[in-house]
């Protein structure tokens, strides 16, 4: 099995956590493409979805799905997205796509967090992926010396704007053996908006496709 269909059969695994009569938070990335192809299935079955970055937000709306924002949703039942790294304690860096910030927000708005990748994301230590970390662009020198300062070497993201107006520093070198710490510790930087690292708000539940099976990891 290929990659791609390695993709398509975790993003058709996750539809088992999508309930009728709901909203669903929709991620950002290859794998959640091929789960919104899927939710598209049924799509008269939910009631619309909750999407963390433009393009999904298009790709939903050419499948007929109806998105609607967080401000008007509330709380979510179940948010569906995929993951540049996860760890089989389901913490994740996130970013790849550039739309880290709001995947934060809605999965923190989300009660269940399901997250589809396939096997070659599986990693035991998070780091080999650069970390993203979107910061406000007047911060982006003052970040980047304080990300040198904890080891790391941050590289910005060239020609490339986020959804929220602001730009990405790439972290290469991390061998992440805490997440927690250092999400918080990037996270309090001044000028940081939101890092790539997904462990204090991890996964609830990680979808993993390899070439025989998805495997379900559980928090």
């Amino acid at each position: 099995m290929d990659a791609d269909a390695r993709k398509k059969a975790a993003a058709q695994a996750a539809l088992e956590y999508v309930d009728d009569d709901i909203l669903v938070g929709v991620g950002t990335g290859s794998t959640v493409n091929h789960f919104i192809a899927a939710l598209a299935a049924r799509r008269h079955r939910i009631r619309g979805a909750v999407s963390s970055s433009e393009a999904s937000t298009r790709l939903l709306r050419e499948h007929g799905i109806d998105v609607v924002t967080l401000n008007e949703a509330g709380d979510l039942p179940v948010y569906v997205d995929g993951a540049d790294e996860a760890t089989r304690n389901l913490d994740l860096i996130k970013g790849g796509g550039g739309a880290l910030t709001r995947e934060k927000i809605v999965a923190a708005a989300s009660r269940r967090f399901v997250c589809i990748v396939d096997d070659s994301k599986l990693v035991p230590v998070l780091g080999r992926f650069p970390l993203p970390v979107e910061v406000i662009p007047m911060a982006r020198s003052l970040v980047a010396r304080r990300l040198v300062g904890l080891g790391g070497q941050p590289i910005l993201r060239q020609g490339y704007t986020t959804d929220n107006g602001n730009e990405i520093l790439d972290v290469h070198n991390l061998k992440i053996a805490n997440p927690r710490a250092l999400e918080a510790e990037i996270g309090l930087l001044a000028g940081v908006v939101a890092v790539g690292l997904f462990a204090r708000r991890g996964a609830d539940i990680l979808l993993v496709a390899g070439d025989d099976e998805v495997q379900t990891f559980r928090r």
